[in-house]
């Protein structure tokens, strides 16, 4: 008795040990990193829900992730930005912009990314709990150690966005749904019907949860081959799923109308399913808004996901694409995964096919996994690994049981356990704090990440603290930028003293006065998205396409890079010419007055 309670000791403080680890990364990511692209917008639209009631400052996303993370900055006294009657996804960047830089921006963010890093601290005690007590405590624990060092989940775990919380949330109701289907309780029917209604309301990439939990009950009646058994399953996962609809609605204060009383929908949601039309049938969303079955602004962002994704761009393998590919997100994943999780992966093809007993649990853990990541490669919207994040802790886990079979059977496993978590800790840690541009050495790491992939991937705009640092180092005072986020956060907030280059954010959406001559000397800093064009319309010319074939001097993050010397923009000052406003015959004459 002595001995299992020295055990559990033990094995809590090697998890406690773990989460602490994480936080600790996470809040080393945080202080170390500038804000990324979608975190102003975020946060303003969450403080604004909270504040304002106000679910339609920009409904690109459900409320509860970006509501949860401006949850700290109700208590201080904020400069609130007046809005200006712009369109939705305008005015949110904009007064985002406002919001973090006309306060203290440093501080809101990391109040704001402490409040997500829950979500993943959350995921990361949930994947141990739950390998315990599917697999062993051996397996939750292996599961546990390898994911707190991935890169990609340090990269997302603590920003304001919602890949963090809908990664928790999906693990979480998959979960809890298992834990019904092995004992069946009112309780835990509730409790998976709440926490898919949540998941509902941090992403739309919730919704795969129905497939998925559909699924789980196919792969049970194959395994117990009984129709009554699925028969009871399908009725309890209505009712968990009319307890997520309540949950949904209750996380939009149970109001139909996106915006409070006088304030417009800009778009309103009946010009906008127009919009729609020209890439997918309108009609059910129609349908859902006349009989008010969602919330206005719960089908405001279905619409705009769609959009969305019809206008992006897919960057893969240096090749520009119009729309996306179903090579994507597999190459993603094998560029951007770490080489011990990619041979955790074999580990566990190897083994789990060969260990009947628990074959099915198995089954039952990889259906997330091909749900997620099928609807994912059947998507236009290539533009980060993020997408796919959801699948990351359930592969952890099925990796993690494997190896654990292993040890089981052979002690000499615990070695090659061992020398695999030190790679892992190893190769995440050489990225920080630039893990948004991780990649594996198998594909030349982190500074030849641009050469594969782009967008968020490797560059969101979050190394101006790192850029920063740089140009102080080398008493840099003049310098010249095509800085990706460029009119959506402030550069020289953050002590960047370049002068800015035409993006088609800051010459076209978001304008910045700027003159750029034909000819500039170096430091010269271009984002990735700037210098593969992943920004530009379509078959538009890149003004920055003679640097991809110079060397840079440095690559900072992973996705800022650096060139020296003199060089010819012509095209980025032809650019910039031709957004310049013409002067009207009256403004002339007055010039010449």
């Amino acid at each position: 008795m002595e001995a299992r309670r020295q055990q559990l000791a033990l094995r809590g403080a090697a998890v406690a040990t773990l989460l602490v680890i994480l936080f600790l990364q996470l809040l080393a990511v945080n202080v170390r990193t500038s804000m990324s692209w979608d975190e102003g917008h975020h946060l303003f639209d969450g403080y604004t829900i909270l504040k304002h009631r106000d679910f339609g400052l920009n409904p690109e996303v459900p409320p509860l992730a970006k509501a949860a993370a401006a949850l700290p900055l109700l208590s201080l006294r904020l400069n609130e930005p007046e809005q200006q009657g712009r369109s939705s996804q305008l005015e949110a960047f904009l007064d985002g912009k406002d919001f973090l830089f006309k306060n203290d921006a440093n501080g809101l963010l990391l109040r704001g990314r402490l409040v997500i890093s829950l979500f993943t601290l959350g995921l990361a005690l949930l994947v141990f709990l739950a390998g315990q007590e599917i697999f062993s405590a051996t397996a939750g624990l292996l599961a546990l150690a390898f994911l707190v060092f991935d890169p990609t989940l340090l990269a997302h775990g603590a920003l304001v966005t919602t890949d963090a919380a809908i990664t928790f949330f999906v693990f979480a109701a998959v979960y809890a749904w298992y834990r019904y289907m092995v004992r069946p309780t009112g309780w835990k029917l509730l409790l998976a019907g709440v926490v898919v209604g949540l998941a509902w309301a941090v992403k739309f990439t919730g919704l795969f949860l129905v497939p998925t939990l559909g699924l789980m009950i196919l792969v049970e009646w194959f395994e117990r081959r009984s129709v009554q058994l699925a028969g009871k399953r399908c009725v309890a996962l209505g009712i968990a799923l009319c307890v997520a609809f309540v949950v949904l609605w209750s996380c939009y204060g149970f109001r139909y109308a996106a915006r409070p009383s006088g304030m417009v929908q800009n778009p309103t949601l009946e010009s906008y399913l127009q919009d729609y039309g020209r890439v997918a049938n309108p009609k059910p969303l129609e349908t859902m808004a006349r009989a008010h079955l969602l919330p206005e602004a719960y089908l405001w962002g279905v619409a705009n996901t769609k959009l969305t994704e019809e206008r992006d761009i897919s960057y893969l393998f240096g090749t520009l694409r119009r729309h996306g590919t179903w090579l994507y997100f597999p190459a993603a994943i094998l560029i951007k995964s770490t080489l011990p999780f990619l041979v955790l992966l074999a580990v566990a093809g190897f083994v789990c096919f060969r260990e009947r007993e628990v074959r099915w649990r198995w089954l039952l853990l990889m259906i997330p996994v091909v749900v997620f990541l099928g609807l994912a490669m059947h998507s236009d919207m290539n533009i980060g690994v993020r997408h796919i994040l959801p699948i990351y802790p359930f592969l952890y886990l099925v990796g993690g049981s494997a190896l654990g079979v292993l040890i089981s059977r052979d002690r000499r496993w615990i070695a090659v356990a061992g020398v695999l978590l030190v790679f892992q800790i190893v190769t995440s840690l050489r990225s920080f704090p630039g893990y948004i541009a991780y990649a594996n050495e198998a594909w030349g790491g982190q500074r030849n990440v641009h050469r594969w992939l782009s967008d968020s991937n490797s560059d969101w705009g979050q190394q101006l603290k790192t850029a920063s640092n740089y140009l102080r180092d080398r008493h840099v005072t003049e310098c010249w930028m095509a800085y990706t986020a460029s009119g959506v956060a402030d550069e020289r907030y953050y002590g960047v003293p370049c002068k800015p280059l035409p993006t088609m954010v800051n010459l076209w959406w978001i304008p910045v006065p700027m003159s750029v001559p034909a000819e500039i000397d170096g430091p010269v800093l271009i984002s990735d998205d700037e210098l593969e064009g992943v920004d530009l319309p379509f078959g538009q010319p890149n003004p920055y396409a003679q640097f991809k074939a110079l060397k840079p001097t440095a690559i900072l993050d992973g996705g800022l890079l650096v060139y020296d010397g003199h060089f010819d923009v012509h095209a980025a000052s032809s650019l910039v010419d031709m957004a310049r406003p013409k002067p009207t015959e009256a403004t002339k004459h007055d010039s010449v007055q």
